[in-house]
Protein backbone atom coordinates (compact mmCIF):
# COMPACT_ATOMS: atom_id res chain seq x y z
CA UNK A 1 0.00 0.00 0.00
CA UNK A 2 2.82 2.57 0.63
CA UNK A 3 4.53 1.74 -2.33
CA UNK A 4 1.40 2.77 -4.34
CA UNK A 5 1.38 6.04 -2.51
CA UNK A 6 4.80 6.44 -3.17
CA UNK A 7 3.99 5.76 -6.98
CA UNK A 8 1.17 8.06 -6.72
CA UNK A 9 3.04 10.43 -5.07
CA UNK A 10 5.46 11.56 -7.97
CA UNK A 11 2.31 12.74 -10.26
CA UNK A 12 2.31 15.40 -7.45
CA UNK A 13 5.89 16.86 -8.53
CA UNK A 14 6.29 19.24 -11.22
CA UNK A 15 9.61 17.36 -12.42
CA UNK A 16 7.18 14.24 -13.88
CA UNK A 17 5.21 16.60 -16.09
CA UNK A 18 8.84 18.33 -17.69
CA UNK A 19 9.39 14.60 -18.07
CA UNK A 20 6.28 13.98 -19.58
CA UNK A 21 6.66 15.98 -22.17
CA UNK A 22 10.25 14.66 -23.10
CA UNK A 23 8.09 11.06 -22.87
CA UNK A 24 5.73 11.76 -24.92
CA UNK A 25 8.41 12.86 -27.87
CA UNK A 26 10.64 9.67 -27.06
CA UNK A 27 7.52 7.94 -27.90
CA UNK A 28 6.37 9.50 -30.86
CA UNK A 29 10.08 9.48 -32.37
CA UNK A 30 9.76 5.44 -31.39
CA UNK A 31 6.23 4.97 -32.65
CA UNK A 32 7.75 6.46 -36.23
CA UNK A 33 10.88 4.37 -36.39
CA UNK A 34 8.45 0.98 -35.64
CA UNK A 35 5.70 2.10 -37.90
CA UNK A 36 7.88 3.37 -41.22
CA UNK A 37 10.94 0.73 -40.34
CA UNK A 38 9.17 -2.28 -38.99
CA UNK A 39 6.03 -2.90 -40.52
CA UNK A 40 6.18 -2.67 -44.10
CA UNK A 41 9.38 -4.72 -44.80
CA UNK A 42 8.51 -7.11 -42.14
CA UNK A 43 12.30 -6.29 -40.36
CA UNK A 44 12.35 -8.04 -37.10
CA UNK A 45 14.26 -6.52 -34.85
CA UNK A 46 14.57 -8.03 -30.61
CA UNK A 47 12.00 -5.44 -29.68
CA UNK A 48 8.63 -6.38 -28.14
CA UNK A 49 7.48 -4.44 -31.11
CA UNK A 50 8.81 -6.55 -33.42
CA UNK A 51 7.58 -9.25 -31.45
CA UNK A 52 4.18 -7.73 -31.98
CA UNK A 53 4.34 -7.95 -35.71
CA UNK A 54 5.63 -11.53 -35.74
CA UNK A 55 2.27 -12.08 -33.49
CA UNK A 56 -0.18 -10.12 -35.85
CA UNK A 57 1.54 -12.43 -39.21
CA UNK A 58 0.95 -15.36 -37.45
CA UNK A 59 -2.12 -14.78 -36.43
CA UNK A 60 -3.22 -13.07 -40.03
CA UNK A 61 -2.34 -16.55 -41.34
CA UNK A 62 -4.40 -18.42 -39.76
CA UNK A 63 -7.38 -15.47 -40.57
CA UNK A 64 -7.62 -13.52 -37.56
CA UNK A 65 -6.91 -10.02 -37.74
CA UNK A 66 -5.43 -7.71 -34.45
CA UNK A 67 -4.33 -4.58 -34.98
CA UNK A 68 -0.22 -4.07 -34.36
CA UNK A 69 -1.34 -1.15 -31.89
CA UNK A 70 -3.87 -3.91 -29.51
CA UNK A 71 -1.03 -6.56 -29.78
CA UNK A 72 1.43 -4.32 -28.56
CA UNK A 73 -0.43 -3.04 -25.40
CA UNK A 74 -1.17 -6.07 -24.51
CA UNK A 75 1.97 -7.92 -24.41
CA UNK A 76 3.62 -3.86 -22.66
CA UNK A 77 0.37 -4.70 -20.26
CA UNK A 78 1.83 -7.81 -18.65
CA UNK A 79 5.23 -6.76 -18.76
CA UNK A 80 4.43 -3.24 -16.78
CA UNK A 81 3.41 -5.51 -13.69
CA UNK A 82 7.03 -6.53 -14.04
CA UNK A 83 8.11 -3.23 -14.21
CA UNK A 84 6.44 -2.22 -10.96
CA UNK A 85 7.27 -4.66 -9.00
CA UNK A 86 10.43 -5.82 -9.73
CA UNK A 87 12.02 -2.08 -10.26
CA UNK A 88 10.89 0.87 -8.84
CA UNK A 89 7.70 2.63 -8.78
CA UNK A 90 8.45 5.31 -10.37
CA UNK A 91 10.10 3.81 -13.33
CA UNK A 92 7.04 1.52 -13.45
CA UNK A 93 4.45 4.51 -13.60
CA UNK A 94 6.79 6.49 -16.21
CA UNK A 95 6.55 3.04 -17.98
CA UNK A 96 2.82 2.25 -17.72
CA UNK A 97 2.60 6.05 -19.62
CA UNK A 98 5.49 4.84 -22.85
CA UNK A 99 4.42 1.14 -23.36
CA UNK A 100 0.53 2.34 -23.66
CA UNK A 101 0.80 5.22 -25.69
CA UNK A 102 3.28 3.47 -27.95
CA UNK A 103 0.64 1.41 -29.81
CA UNK A 104 -1.73 4.33 -30.19
CA UNK A 105 1.27 6.95 -31.63
CA UNK A 106 1.50 3.91 -34.43
CA UNK A 107 -2.38 4.78 -35.49
CA UNK A 108 -1.43 8.63 -35.26
CA UNK A 109 1.09 8.02 -38.03
CA UNK A 110 -0.69 5.67 -39.92
CA UNK A 111 -3.63 8.28 -39.61
CA UNK A 112 -0.80 11.10 -40.99
CA UNK A 113 1.48 9.23 -43.27
CA UNK A 114 0.44 5.95 -44.28
CA UNK A 115 3.59 4.00 -44.87
CA UNK A 116 1.72 2.56 -47.75
CA UNK A 117 2.12 6.01 -49.71
CA UNK A 118 6.23 6.07 -49.76
CA UNK A 119 7.39 2.54 -49.79
CA UNK A 120 8.86 0.72 -52.30
CA UNK A 121 9.03 -2.63 -53.70
CA UNK A 122 12.16 -4.50 -52.81
CA UNK A 123 14.42 -5.60 -55.18
CA UNK A 124 16.21 -8.38 -53.49
CA UNK A 125 13.20 -9.34 -51.79
CA UNK A 126 10.09 -8.10 -53.74
CA UNK A 127 8.27 -7.10 -49.76
CA UNK A 128 7.69 -3.57 -49.30
CA UNK A 129 10.17 -0.79 -47.78
CA UNK A 130 10.27 2.64 -47.39
CA UNK A 131 14.55 3.19 -47.83
CA UNK A 132 14.59 0.61 -50.48
CA UNK A 133 16.63 -1.63 -48.96
CA UNK A 134 16.49 -3.73 -45.41
CA UNK A 135 19.77 -2.31 -43.83
CA UNK A 136 18.87 1.55 -44.75
CA UNK A 137 15.56 0.25 -42.73
CA UNK A 138 17.88 -1.49 -40.17
CA UNK A 139 20.29 2.04 -39.93
CA UNK A 140 17.15 4.05 -39.90
CA UNK A 141 15.74 2.10 -37.31
CA UNK A 142 18.26 1.97 -35.07
CA UNK A 143 19.16 5.39 -34.61
CA UNK A 144 15.86 6.43 -33.67
CA UNK A 145 14.96 3.56 -31.72
CA UNK A 146 18.95 3.92 -29.60
CA UNK A 147 18.24 7.84 -29.36
CA UNK A 148 15.04 7.63 -27.79
CA UNK A 149 16.28 4.51 -25.50
CA UNK A 150 18.56 6.69 -24.33
CA UNK A 151 16.81 9.59 -23.57
CA UNK A 152 13.89 7.76 -21.60
CA UNK A 153 16.69 5.92 -19.39
CA UNK A 154 18.06 8.86 -18.39
CA UNK A 155 15.13 10.01 -16.55
CA UNK A 156 14.17 6.82 -15.63
CA UNK A 157 11.98 5.80 -17.96
CA UNK A 158 11.80 3.48 -21.28
CA UNK A 159 9.71 2.81 -24.08
CA UNK A 160 8.35 0.24 -22.52
CA UNK A 161 8.29 -3.96 -23.86
CA UNK A 162 12.12 -5.20 -24.14
CA UNK A 163 12.86 -2.59 -22.50
CA UNK A 164 11.71 -3.47 -18.87
CA UNK A 165 13.24 -6.82 -19.50
CA UNK A 166 16.67 -5.01 -20.07
CA UNK A 167 16.38 -2.97 -16.97
CA UNK A 168 15.46 -6.03 -14.93
CA UNK A 169 18.59 -7.69 -16.51
CA UNK A 170 20.63 -4.39 -15.67
CA UNK A 171 19.32 -4.10 -12.23
CA UNK A 172 19.77 -7.81 -11.27
CA UNK A 173 22.49 -9.60 -13.22
CA UNK A 174 24.30 -5.60 -13.56
CA UNK A 175 25.53 -5.58 -17.11
CA UNK A 176 24.83 -2.53 -19.31
CA UNK A 177 22.21 -1.70 -20.15
CA UNK A 178 23.12 -2.09 -23.98
CA UNK A 179 23.98 -5.72 -23.39
CA UNK A 180 20.71 -5.97 -21.76
CA UNK A 181 19.10 -4.67 -24.25
CA UNK A 182 21.26 -7.04 -26.77
CA UNK A 183 20.61 -10.33 -24.94
CA UNK A 184 16.73 -9.88 -24.25
CA UNK A 185 16.45 -8.82 -27.87
CA UNK A 186 18.18 -11.31 -29.38
CA UNK A 187 15.97 -13.76 -28.06
CA UNK A 188 12.96 -12.35 -29.34
CA UNK A 189 14.40 -11.84 -32.85
CA UNK A 190 14.91 -15.48 -33.14
CA UNK A 191 10.51 -15.80 -33.31
CA UNK A 192 11.27 -14.03 -36.46
CA UNK A 193 11.99 -17.52 -38.11
CA UNK A 194 7.70 -18.12 -38.49
CA UNK A 195 7.33 -15.32 -40.70
CA UNK A 196 10.87 -14.11 -42.26
CA UNK A 197 13.73 -16.47 -44.01
CA UNK A 198 17.17 -17.00 -42.88
CA UNK A 199 18.72 -13.63 -44.00
CA UNK A 200 16.11 -11.14 -42.83
CA UNK A 201 16.55 -12.94 -39.37
CA UNK A 202 20.19 -12.54 -39.11
CA UNK A 203 19.83 -8.91 -40.23
CA UNK A 204 17.55 -8.48 -37.68
CA UNK A 205 19.87 -10.18 -35.26
CA UNK A 206 22.58 -7.98 -36.17
CA UNK A 207 20.24 -4.78 -36.00
CA UNK A 208 19.77 -6.14 -32.30
CA UNK A 209 23.42 -5.95 -31.68
CA UNK A 210 24.35 -2.78 -32.86
CA UNK A 211 21.01 -1.76 -31.02
CA UNK A 212 22.71 -2.38 -27.88
CA UNK A 213 26.01 -0.51 -29.01
CA UNK A 214 24.65 2.46 -30.08
CA UNK A 215 22.14 2.53 -26.88
CA UNK A 216 25.52 2.44 -24.35
CA UNK A 217 26.58 5.48 -27.18
CA UNK A 218 23.35 7.51 -26.18
CA UNK A 219 23.71 7.03 -22.87
CA UNK A 220 27.36 7.25 -21.99
CA UNK A 221 27.49 10.91 -23.94
CA UNK A 222 23.95 11.82 -22.15
CA UNK A 223 25.35 11.04 -18.84
CA UNK A 224 29.00 11.43 -19.08
CA UNK A 225 30.63 13.32 -16.21
CA UNK A 226 34.00 14.22 -15.61
CA UNK A 227 36.35 13.03 -12.41
CA UNK A 228 38.95 15.91 -12.44
CA UNK A 229 42.13 15.45 -10.08
CA UNK A 230 43.68 18.65 -9.60
CA UNK A 231 46.72 19.11 -7.54
CA UNK A 232 47.95 22.60 -6.53
CA UNK A 233 49.06 24.58 -3.75
CA UNK A 234 46.04 26.95 -4.21
CA UNK A 235 43.67 24.20 -3.48
CA UNK A 236 41.88 26.21 -1.04
CA UNK A 237 40.65 28.72 -3.70
CA UNK A 238 39.73 26.39 -5.84
CA UNK A 239 37.99 24.41 -3.33
CA UNK A 240 35.63 27.97 -2.64
CA UNK A 241 34.74 28.12 -6.22
CA UNK A 242 33.64 24.28 -6.25
CA UNK A 243 31.30 24.56 -3.43
CA UNK A 244 30.54 28.66 -3.60
CA UNK A 245 29.92 29.04 -7.63
CA UNK A 246 29.80 25.35 -8.58
CA UNK A 247 27.19 24.07 -5.51
CA UNK A 248 29.37 20.79 -6.07
CA UNK A 249 30.71 18.96 -3.50
CA UNK A 250 34.97 18.00 -3.11
CA UNK A 251 37.39 15.41 -2.07
CA UNK A 252 41.10 16.19 -0.80
CA UNK A 253 43.68 13.62 -0.15
CA UNK A 254 46.74 14.61 1.67
CA UNK A 255 49.77 13.03 -1.28
CA UNK A 256 53.53 12.64 -1.42
CA UNK A 257 55.42 13.81 -4.08
CA UNK A 258 57.26 10.57 -5.81
CA UNK A 259 59.67 12.74 -7.10
CA UNK A 260 60.12 15.69 -5.24
CA UNK A 261 59.11 13.75 -1.66
CA UNK A 262 57.03 16.77 -0.80
CA UNK A 263 53.58 16.44 0.85
CA UNK A 264 50.61 18.33 -1.42
CA UNK A 265 46.69 18.14 -1.22
CA UNK A 266 45.07 16.55 -4.50
CA UNK A 267 41.36 17.87 -5.05
CA UNK A 268 38.69 15.52 -6.33
CA UNK A 269 35.45 16.36 -7.80
CA UNK A 270 32.59 15.33 -10.20
CA UNK A 271 31.76 17.93 -12.55
CA UNK A 272 29.43 18.12 -15.27
CA UNK A 273 31.27 19.30 -18.65
CA UNK A 274 29.80 22.70 -18.64
CA UNK A 275 30.83 23.21 -14.77
CA UNK A 276 34.35 21.44 -15.73
CA UNK A 277 34.56 24.38 -18.26
CA UNK A 278 34.09 26.95 -15.90
CA UNK A 279 36.49 25.39 -13.27
CA UNK A 280 39.16 25.47 -16.02
CA UNK A 281 38.23 28.83 -16.99
CA UNK A 282 38.60 30.08 -13.30
CA UNK A 283 41.68 28.17 -12.70
CA UNK A 284 43.16 29.72 -15.96
CA UNK A 285 41.44 33.43 -15.26
CA UNK A 286 43.23 33.70 -12.05
CA UNK A 287 46.53 32.29 -13.13
CA UNK A 288 46.08 29.47 -10.94
CA UNK A 289 49.24 27.13 -11.01
CA UNK A 290 47.39 23.85 -11.13
CA UNK A 291 48.31 19.93 -12.39
CA UNK A 292 45.32 18.94 -13.42
CA UNK A 293 43.34 15.71 -15.31
CA UNK A 294 40.55 14.78 -15.75
CA UNK A 295 38.43 11.29 -17.30
CA UNK A 296 35.15 10.39 -18.51
CA UNK A 297 32.63 8.71 -16.16
CA UNK A 298 29.68 7.26 -17.53
CA UNK A 299 27.73 6.22 -14.38
CA UNK A 300 27.32 7.83 -11.44
CA UNK A 301 25.94 6.48 -8.38
CA UNK A 302 24.73 8.46 -4.89
CA UNK A 303 23.57 11.38 -3.75
CA UNK A 304 25.57 13.32 -7.00
CA UNK A 305 22.31 14.40 -8.33
CA UNK A 306 20.69 14.68 -5.48
CA UNK A 307 19.03 18.41 -5.71
CA UNK A 308 18.30 18.61 -2.01
CA UNK A 309 21.98 18.17 -1.24
CA UNK A 310 23.21 20.68 -3.58
CA UNK A 311 21.08 23.09 -1.92
CA UNK A 312 22.59 22.20 1.73
CA UNK A 313 26.18 23.18 0.03
CA UNK A 314 24.81 26.44 -1.60
CA UNK A 315 23.16 27.86 1.92
CA UNK A 316 26.08 26.27 3.50
CA UNK A 317 28.31 28.04 0.68
CA UNK A 318 26.38 31.32 0.92
CA UNK A 319 26.71 31.16 4.93
CA UNK A 320 30.64 31.69 4.67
Amino acid sequence: MNKFADALSVLKTGKFYKELVVMTLGMLVTAAAVYYFLVPSKLIIGTISGFSIVLCNIFEQIGVHISLSVTIMVINAVLLVLAYLLIDHEFGLKTVYTALILGPLTDVWDAILPWQKIAVDNLTTGAQSVMGDPWLDLCCFVLLLSASQAILFSINASTGGLDILAKIVNKFLHFDIGASVSIAGAVICCTAFFINDFRMVVIGLIGTWINGLVVDYFTATLNNRKRVCIISKDYERIRKFIIENLHRGCTLYEITGGYSNEKSIELQVLLSKDEFSALMAFIRDNEINAFTTAGNVSEVYGEWFNNRRRKAIKKQADNL
